[in-house]
């Protein structure tokens, strides 16, 4: 099963939707008419209004089903927005999108899908007029345009709802209005940002903390930062914070607070509008005026949890979490893991298997990216190393490459980089440095080895990026390299 895409323009959809207020409204009748005019005109079991938001579909209508709401990525309907002409399904079973789809393999059991996208005036289409059946159900051309004529008179019927209730809205429920589209808007706009400052190249710390000041401004919080866990140790880092909020915050500054309350627990986005009454249930004691919290996991690694933290204080103008703050905080996680999995997946893709060093992939995009800024490039080989796999076996000889490609980057440290070129070929890029004070790095790494299994030695070249163009720089340390392990055969004899 596989879910539908997410539309290029979905931020617009999303605004649309929010404009018309329809989600999780109780039951009209004027849309419960239409739905029964289509199960009738299209002779089908069940007929929906189903309206797609951010991550979920849910049910203005619906004869035939009682179900309301179901997972976006389990949404039929989340693939017929994204196109203006009707969608059908003829046999869901034999779609590899839908096959193990549970609505198809489990109640209501659909074999047969048509929808209708609920287009607006602006273009954006935030939902659908369906009908499905459980059994083989074909659909003429005349079926499929009274569909979409019908799905016309419910966006008739929306845009009509829209008018009336803006005629029938105070001039202060106006001011409110214009003031929540004007929130919803910063909101997108906000996660707009997010998404920018995400593609950036900074550290994932340093992005996740200008995400985190980036929402507390748009979300008009007292407080926001990062708690980050890796095993028994919690820290805390604030990056945004209001005016006279340090003493307030004080308790949620503490990281032992977090996890007395098991805040830093949670795998979901969590919301507390009433810290003190969460505090008093777990039996946890609390100072400070803080009222608000929303923890939301923005990260999940071998290592630890990444959460971004909200606060409000007592008193806030903003008395509890709004659909729409959970809206954008949920998605800025999501996007928040997306890059760190981005991130996480494009190091290993730079890492050799064996070794954990970087590999000949990681060595030509660094080597690439190098600046005029002067560097010694190291070509080395480790020598007898095929004679030690002929004679203790490769998995021996795999251990020594471990051993010596460990300690040469431990020794070298932030000085310089070490690469596993290929075999029993390293390579090293480093900041200026003597050959003599490179090769006491390779010797402490050669005694290392030599722990395990003897090494014969390790010929080393190298060159200073002054002395040859960047083109031909690798061959130069190569070329230094053989001479160096034709000097060394040569004392062996």
């Amino acid at each position: 099963m596989s879910a539908a895409p997410v539309p290029p323009n979905e931020a617009q959809r999303l605004l649309a939707l929010a404009y018309y207020g329809i989600l999780d409204t109780p039951a009209e009748a004027q849309f419960d008419r239409i739905v029964r005019l289509a199960q009738h005109l299209l002779g089908t079991p069940v007929a929906t209004i189903n309206f797609v938001d951010q991550t979920r579909q849910w049910s203005k209508a619906s004869v035939g089903m009682s179900k309301t709401t179901a997972p976006r990525r389990d949404s039929l309907c989340a693939w017929t927005i994204l196109t203006d002409q009707p969608t059908v399904i003829e046999n869901a079973q034999a779609d590899p999108r839908f096959a193990h789809n549970p609505m198809v393999t489990g109640d209501p059991h659909i074999h047969m899908y048509a929808g209708a996208p609920l287009i607006m005036p602006s273009g954006q289409r935030i939902g659908t007029l369906c009908v499905t059946d459980s059994r083989p159900h074909p659909l003429s051309a005349a079926d499929l345009e009274a569909l979409q004529d019908l799905a016309a008179l419910v966006v008739s019927e929306l845009e009509l709802r829209a008018y009336q209730q803006r005629l029938s809205l105070s001039l202060d429920a106006q001011r409110e209005h214009s003031a929540e589209l004007q929130r919803t808007l910063e909101q997108a706009q906000a996660l707009s940002g997010v998404h920018q400052l995400l593609q950036l190249e900074l550290e994932p710390r340093d992005a996740l903390l200008a995400v985190a000041s980036l929402l507390g401004d748009a979300l008009q919080v007292d407080q926001a930062g990062l708690c980050r866990t890796q095993g028994a140790d919690v820290d805390v880092h604030i990056s945004h914070l209001e005016a006279g909020g340090a003493a307030a915050h004080a308790a949620l500054d503490a990281p032992g607070a977090i996890v007395r309350l098991g805040l830093n627990a949670t795998r979901v986005p969590l919301y507390v509008n009433d810290l003190a009454a969460l505090a008093v249930e777990r039996q946890v004691e609390l100072s400070g005026d803080t009222q608000q919290v929303a923890f939301i996991p923005a990260g999940l690694d071998p290592q630890g949890a990444t959460h971004l933290l909200f606060t409000r204080r007592r008193g806030h103008a903003v008395p509890a979490w709004r659909p729409a703050d959970r809206s954008l905080l949920e998605a800025a996680g999501r996007a928040a893991q997306q890059m760190l999995d981005h991130r996480q997946a494009r190091a290993w893709s730079r890492r050799d298997a064996l070794t954990g060093v970087l590999n000949r992939r990681a060595f030509d995009e660094d080597y690439a990216a190098l600046t005029e800024v002067p560097f010694t490039l190291a070509v080395l080989d480790l020598d007898g190393l095929k004679a030690l796999n002929d004679s203790q076996g490769h998995a021996q000889g795999d251990k020594l490459l471990r051993i010596f490609a460990a300690a040469l980057a431990a020794d070298l440290g932030r000085r310089g980089m070490v690469y596993r070129y290929g075999g029993d070929e390293f390579v090293v890029l480093a900041d200026p440095i003597s050959p003599d004070h490179l090769l006491e790095h390779v010797d402490v790494a050669v005694l290392a080895a030599r722990q395990l299994s003897p090494l014969v030695g390790v010929s080393v070249g190298v060159v200073h990026s002054t002395e040859a163009s960047r083109d031909e720089l690798l061959h130069v340390a190569d070329t230094r390299m053989y001479d160096s392990k034709r000097r060394r055969a040569a004392q062996r004899r």
